[in-house]
């Protein structure tokens, strides 16, 4: 029963690789059906992150680093909203910008504060966000399959996992099965009739929007920690990017979106589980090959891998009311 606990201990491992790729994507979901492309999910984790760190190394609180990451990437995701929806700016080029400017920022600030080559300090279990042990899971973890799933897989998560996929059907019923969602997929469609009908398409879109940056906080936060005791430099490596792709592989759906950052979430975990593991006919894989796996698939399905995937009519286009 040995490749049964491998399969429960990847698939475990999985689930915690795709939750911050999964708060991002959801991230992305919003601001883009509402009109607004935004490159800059990366900027706004990684900025998540590091406030996150931060405030949990100077107070002790998990919960008061989440909150500070939220607010850092709301106010982010603002200035985004005030570029490309007041300004009526280029959305790619105001995304792009705030990623570099997350970048340095938070390289710069941890330098000048902390003094440890742009890192936060180690959190203590009290500032993290540790995982919870279900149940009767120890007396379960010899029972095949179920106890695995329940003992290896359900159990142990963290409670920011568990709120990264409540958040999918959260979203799926703000998006499909409320006034809020019908007008904000209307803006991204068709801005012009939602103006006519006399809904505010700038308010809307800065909702979207403030949505995106609280979802960013929470991926951010989940880096810093949760997943980690603390921040490093330019610790979300691409996951940004990465959400993006799965988002257009979901087509902009959320449940759909789900699955493709499991799946990302998977290839992480067997790449983690691979390196340095001799394979018959092959040899040892090279580290480097294993952790660019994720990446190539991202190439891979943007190459046209993933179908007819159509973005939002209005996306990338600033609205302009008529006169």
């Amino acid at each position: 029963m040995e490749w049964l606990d491998l399969i429960a201990q990847v698939s475990g491992s999985a689930i915690r690789f795709s939750v911050p790729l999964l708060f991002a994507c959801l991230a992305g979901l919003y601001s883009e059906r509402a009109g607004v492309f935004d490159i800059g999910l990366e900027g706004k984790m990684l900025v998540g992150a590091f406030t996150a760190g931060t405030i949990a190394a100077l107070t002790g609180s998990a919960w008061l680093g989440l909150l500070a990451a939220i607010l850092a990437s709301v106010l982010f995701a603002l200035i985004h909203g005030f570029a490309s929806i007041t300004h009526r700016g280029n959305q790619i080029v105001s995304g792009v910008a705030i990623n570099f400017i997350a970048a340095g920022l938070t390289a710069q600030l941890g330098e000048t504060w902390f003094k440890l080559g742009g890192q936060t300090p180690q959190l203590t279990n009290d500032a993290r966000f540790m995982g919870y042990a279900w149940p009767f899971a120890d007396a379960l973890r010899g029972v095949p399959v179920l106890g695995q799933i329940y003992s290896q897989i359900l159990s142990g998560q963290n409670i920011l996992v568990y709120l990264a996929f409540l958040a999918v059907p959260i979203t799926w019923w703000l998006l499909y099965r409320t006034r809020f969602g019908l007008r904000l997929r209307a803006v991204g469609e068709n801005p012009a009739a939602v103006d006519t009908a006399g809904i505010s398409v700038p308010s809307m879109r800065y909702a979207a929007v403030a949505c995106c940056g609280i979802l960013c906080g929470f991926a951010g936060a989940y880096l810093s920690i949760a997943q980690s005791a603390g921040f490093i430099e330019h610790m979300t490596a691409g996951k940004g990017f990465i959400a993006l792709a799965a988002l257009i592989f979901a087509k902009w759906r959320p449940v759909p979106a789900m699955w493709a950052c499991l799946l990302f979430g998977v290839l992480d975990a067997i790449s983690i589980r691979l390196q340095g593991v001799p394979i018959a006919g092959i040899g040892t894989v090279p580290v480097q090959l294993m952790q660019a796996v994720p990446y190539i698939l991202t190439v891979v399905l943007l190459a046209g891998f993933i179908g007819h995937a159509v973005a939002p009519k209005a996306g990338g286009v600033p609205y302009v009311k008529e006169k």
